[in-house]
């Protein structure tokens, strides 16, 4: 395995200039898949090569289950100081398994207490509760619902009620909480990715906002929306549920509105510095894959060869 190893775990490290740009200077759409994918794939090569290092480091310790030519010279061999990177791998990796689960289940959760807070609505799209706490949000599912309470309807004006429908369907349609929980889950299993999962909770309302200025034809509208729902509901309603007064920062969002439309691009210019920042965090990306298929298929030669004589 060698050193390839250890690439996994600090190459997202390439995809930080990127996370900064892609905000302010690639549209939200391409912004948000492209941080997303960077996100997964390297939160996988990382926990990859972190479940490597632990085989060899769980391998020597006494009493492991595991067979006993996986703590052969010859697989600690393949590890470079194999002694402390294998032990500390067994904790860390432990702990990325619990905070994900974590994470996932609290998600799970999240969704579930909102889904029962609708038994007994009529099954439309748009659900209202009459609650005076201002609040709306998008809640996904097989049939994926607008959910809006009375407080936040009664503080917004005709327009600015289309505008915030508008905002949740779009996040509905995009499945803009898949984007979200794969960067949350990636962060817990790399905290090098932490600002990824800042970067797309904020493109993904982006992405929503100029969907919604589209559909209701006022950007200006959208904007009066945003800023007149974080002051009534100015925290969330739950995590991980997209909602129009949710991920910020406002200020900035309202600010994008008021400038023309971005234009849609699948690639940035490679002349230009996010151009050069997309390539950085696509090539960390391969990199960490290729690694990571590496030391995978290094340790799994190395394993069989050392149980071949004992067959």
């Amino acid at each position: 395995m060698g050193v390839f190893v250890f690439l996994p775990l600090v190459l997202p490290l390439t995809a930080w200039p990127v996370a900064r740009l892609a905000e302010q200077r690639l549209h939200p759409r391409t912004a948000t898949r492209l941080l997303a994918a960077v996100a997964g794939v390297s939160a996988v090569c990382s926990t990859l090569c972190l479940g490597l290092l632990m085989i060899v480091g769980t391998a020597q310790l006494p009493g492991n289950p595991l067979p006993d030519s996986w703590s052969d010279p010859d697989v600690r061999a393949a590890l470079p100081y194999d002694e402390i990177a294998g032990r500390a791998a067994i904790p860390v990796l432990l702990a990325v398994l619990v905070s994900c689960g974590a994470a996932a289940w609290r998600q799970l959760r999240v969704r579930r207490r909102a889904a029962g807070a609708l038994v007994g609505l009529p099954p439309t799209s748009v659900a209202v509760l009459p609650d005076r706490t201002p609040y709306a949000y998008a809640l996904p599912g097989r049939r994926g619902r607008v959910v809006v309470s009375t407080g936040m309807l009664t503080g917004l004006g005709s327009d600015e009620r289309r505008a915030l429908f508008a905002h949740e369907r779009a996040h509905l349609a995009a499945r803009h909480h898949r984007h979200l929980l794969t960067v949350h889950l990636a962060a817990r299993a790399n905290p090098f990715l932490r600002p990824l999962r800042t970067a797309v909770s904020y493109t993904v309302e982006r992405w929503a906002d100029e969907d919604a200025a589209a559909e209701v034809g006022s950007r200006r509208a959208v904007a009066r929306a945003i800023g007149k729902a974080a002051l009534l509901a100015p925290r969330a309603p739950a995590a991980m549920l997209p909602a129009l007064a949710g991920a910020g920062p406002v200020p900035r969002r309202v600010a994008a509105l008021m400038r023309p439309a971005p234009v849609g691009r699948a690639w940035p210019p490679a002349c230009t510095a996010v151009g050069l920042a997309t390539w950085g965090a696509a090539v960390g990306a391969t990199v960490s894959a290729l690694s990571s298929a590496n030391s995978a298929v290094m340790l799994f030669l190395v394993l069989r060869g050392v149980a071949a004589p004992v067959q």
